[in-house]
């Protein structure tokens, strides 16, 4: 798969590792930034604080986002990557453990591409993310992004 970039929006340590590994085992090489609460993400997406400087016209194929995170929430994330024309077309997939019917719907409300809970089992888990790697890195076809002024 391509070298596009992944942002990886994950405050567990242990998903975090997992979803590296379940890259790796599904041969998904595209580079990763974790971002491990909501603010950290922003700062990233729009080039902020410790991200100052980094290209910001240079979108991630995908953001994979959970949605119970520091700072600030998953929801209010994708609220902002939603409500910003440089960013609204960014692909992105909630990946979360959140079972609760508000947050889907919410969740799609805000314009979320793809729900996506975590399966409990490993294999299970590589399966999935087998999965959103296949769709949105190869198959799907990425948005141009807005010129920048």
């Amino acid at each position: 798969m391509s070298n596009k970039v992944i942002l990886l929006v994950e405050d567990n340590p242990d998903d975090e590792a997992l979803t590296l590994r379940a890259f790796k085992k599904n041969n998904i090489m595209n580079a990763v930034v974790v971002a491990r609460d909501g603010a950290e993400a922003l700062d990233y997406l729009f080039g902020m604080n410790q991200y100052a400087g980094r290209d910001v016209s240079d979108w991630p194929s995908l953001v994979l986002l959970d949605l119970k995170l520091p700072k600030v929430s998953g929801l209010e994330v994708l609220k902002k990557i939603r409500t910003d024309e440089r960013t609204r077309a960014i692909p992105v997939v909630v990946l979360t453990s959140s079972k609760e019917e508000q947050d889907v719907a919410e969740g799609y409300g805000l314009g979320v591409n793809s729900y996506v809970r975590k399966p409990v089992d490993f294999s299970q888990f590589v399966e999935a993310v087998k999965h959103i790697g296949l769709y949105w890195l190869l198959l799907n076809e990425p948005p141009i992004p807005p010129r920048t002024t």
